[in-house]
């Protein structure tokens, strides 16, 4: 029986013919292994248990899918930009794969129509599309290849949603102009953590505070402390960028 026909920790699932469908739309062609898109789609917090003891979610695919992404930006930006150097290519790709970019593209894509998920609506998930879209990634890559799989992105995902030269004049790494500005400002930048467990999320959550010259400027929150210090710096930015 597929997994999408049954309720999953009370969470009504679409069923085949339905998820098939969505599927299809988004992929522009038709899985071959339909069980493997299906666990792409399940998040971590609706894991459910198999009889053998095995734990269903995507935390495997995305993985994978985070590891194959970066392959196909790799392969796509050496062949687009013959004449950049390694610097060039790592920052577009890293603009890229940010999360906000991420989770936009997967809402693009019809990704929110069809996870699984029992995270309430009022809880933050700002990772939670951008997690499935490379767990969707991972599932393509295990059912069709290396190569379908760069072509799937890059033609139905990146050319339809991207624009290349917009995300080229644009600097999404806060982090790193905070840095700039605290360097040029001779001033004095130190993050403070914290970690917690999220019973929602079923992982740790990340806090930070960012404080230049003994004053607070931004807050963030990421499954990583690298995510966290984006999100802060981002805040950050917005008041620094104009003195």
């Amino acid at each position: 029986m597929s997994l999408f026909r049954k309720r999953i920790n009370g969470t009504y699932i679409p069923d085949n013919r339905e998820f098939s469908s969505r599927l299809k739309k988004i992929l522009g062609f038709r899985p071959g292994n339909l069980k493997l898109y299906e666990i792409a789609f399940i998040h971590r917090s609706a894991s459910f248990t198999l009889p053998d003891g095995k734990k269903v979610n995507n935390e495997r695919l995305e993985f994978l899918g985070d590891a194959v992404l970066d392959a196909i930006l790799s392969d796509f930006l050496f062949e687009k930009f013959p004449d950049a150097n390694e610097g060039f290519m790592t920052k577009i790709r890293s603009r890229i794969v940010n999360r906000d970019v991420l989770n936009q593209l997967a809402v693009s894509m019809g990704i929110d129509m069809i996870l699984v998920s029992n995270i309430s609506s009022v809880h933050p998930t700002k990772n939670l599309y951008g997690d499935a879209l490379e767990a969707l990634i991972g599932s393509v890559f295990l059912d069709k290849g290396f190569k379908k799989t760069k072509k799937l992105f890059i033609k139905n995902v990146f050319n339809k949603y991207l624009d290349l030269n917009f995300i080229i004049k644009t600097d999404t790494d806060y982090k790193s102009l905070v840095f700039e500005w605290v360097q040029k400002h001779k001033s004095n930048l130190i993050f403070t953590y914290n970690e917690e467990y999220d019973f929602d999320l079923k992982k740790s959550v990340f806090s930070t505070t960012l404080i230049i010259d003994k004053k607070e400027l931004g807050v963030g929150q990421g499954s990583s402390k690298k995510e966290a210090e984006q999100e802060a710096a981002s805040q950050a930015w917005k008041s620094l960028k104009d003195i």
